[in-house]
């Protein structure tokens, strides 16, 4: 590896650790969606500094990483969408509280 990539790949674990530990404390289910959100773009932003300063520099990182960001624009939609459901079946955004299937 190179020294240009190092901060990229840096950042990229930093913004992954930070979503991971979001996503597996916190109770609300809006942040937890945002830690998901938080944790696919440390995973774009790893796939285009290895597109850019890899052994062999291409566009396919580039091209999967907006791959990425299009499922996960998707995945947020259903998401918010289901949270809203639960909420107004339930009254609250609680993760705890969301555990089972049935009214």
């Amino acid at each position: 590896m190179t020294d240009t990539i190092l901060p990229y790949l840096t950042l990229g674990a930093i913004l992954f650790c930070i979503g991971l530990y979001s996503a597996l404390t916190k109770k609300n289910a809006v942040i937890v969606l945002l830690s998901i959100e938080l944790m696919l773009n440390a995973v774009n932003l790893n796939l285009v500094a290895f597109s850019k300063f890899g052994v062999v520099p291409s566009l396919q990182g580039q091209i999967f990483s907006l791959f990425n960001i299009t499922v996960a624009a998707s995945e947020v939609a259903v998401g918010i969408a289901i949270l809203i459901a639960l909420y107004r079946n339930r009254g609250t955004s609680n993760v705890d509280d969301m555990n089972e299937l049935r009214k």
